[in-house]
């Protein structure tokens, strides 16, 4: 499964306004809406890199425990 994940503001009325996707007309979809946390910042710098698990000197003692 594919996931697609944007950001919208919420407009007057409720309404929610998506970029184009790449998807077919007439395919189904699920959508689901999550309010934005006040620690956004901090969630998009952990999906961002995974540099800090990258770590030899971690590894070798972790798989040694």
């Amino acid at each position: 499964m594919n996931a697609y994940k944007y950001h919208s503001i919420v407009k007057e009325n409720g309404i929610v306004e998506l970029p184009k996707i790449p998807l077919p007309k007439g395919a189904r979809v699920e959508v689901i809406i999550l309010p934005e946390e006040e620690n956004f910042e901090m969630m998009q710098a952990a999906e961002s890199s995974i540099k800090f698990w990258e770590n030899s000197t971690d590894d070798a003692i972790w798989n040694n425990a």
